[in-house]
């Protein structure tokens, strides 16, 4: 969390904000009313993600708002200490890149640690109970809304390298908080379930669960393969599965996290 919030500190007052180029929710927000006011960023960070974080301690928990608090305090102190160092590049697509993946980057890993830099988040969980409307999009809503703001305070060519920053920086949040070696989950049906099972064992190291189930058309049992990969597994997968049986259904998805099992995963061969 730490680490995290130093580097959101470093995206901003580095990168971002001398080349008076935003990210969205409350750090966009304090962006522009700092450039207004001149009152540092930091202040504006604290008193707007106050009320968030108080709602958040009624509506998440206590230990979430604690985090929270704890990481937005951090974010102040560093962006006030990091605001006389000059800029490293004066080139607003270059500031926009390299801000956006260091940004996304500290927020995956305060996200992770189960804090949070931005009130909307937590506003647009309030709302999503109310409204048709997912979390997600609540937050592209307000996000859209403040980005276009910086159009009227920067200018528009400023409004445009602050959508490609927050474009970057939320692919980089979904990296940072999944990693590069996402997990997936396997689902195979087929009558050579014993081989393709024993075939995941030995050859990718991989733990094999064999689920009962029954052919809704045929009414027949069938064993079903349930395994967990890695995402650069997956080819070594499919080739497994072709050799023993061309014909086998195969089905592989996302999984975000995967914790816990006995079993130790080794060597692919």
């Amino acid at each position: 969390m730490i680490i995290g919030t130093i580097l959101v500190s470093v995206g901003l007052e580095i990168f971002l904000v001398p080349n008076h180029i935003i990210d969205g929710g409350i750090v966009g927000i304090s962006i522009i009313l700092s450039h207004l006011s001149s009152f540092p960023i930091g202040l504006f960070l604290v008193i707007l993600n106050l009320p968030f974080v108080l709602l958040g301690y009624k509506q998440i928990g206590k230990t979430f708002a604690i985090s929270t608090t704890f990481s937005v305090i951090l974010m102040s102190i560093g962006t006030t200490l990091l605001h006389p160092v000059q800029a490293i590049t004066i080139d607003p697509l270059l500031a926009a890149v390299f801000g956006g993946i260091i940004l996304g980057i500290g927020v995956g890993l305060v996200i992770r640690s189960g804090g949070s830099l931005d009130g909307t988040e937590i506003i647009a969980i309030l709302f999503s109970k109310k409204m048709p409307f997912s979390v997600g999009e609540i937050v592209m809503f307000f996000n859209l809304f403040i980005l276009g703001s910086a159009g009227f305070v920067f200018g528009w060519d400023r409004a445009m390298y602050s959508l490609i920053a927050y474009f970057i920086a939320f692919k980089m949040i979904d990296i940072t908080i999944e990693g590069l070696d996402q997990s997936k989950s396997v689902w195979i049906i087929s009558d050579e379930y014993a081989k393709i099972g024993d075939a995941i064992t030995s050859r990718l190291g991989r733990g094999v669960t064999y689920l009962k189930g029954e052919g809704a058309y045929t009414g027949d049992d069938k064993k079903v393969i349930f395994s967990v990969i890695t995402r650069l597994e997956e080819a070594k997968l499919k080739s497994i599965v072709d050799d023993l049986d061309p014909k086998a259904f195969l089905a592989i998805g996302n999984i975000h996290d995967v914790k816990g099992g006995r079993f130790r995963k080794k060597d692919i061969h």
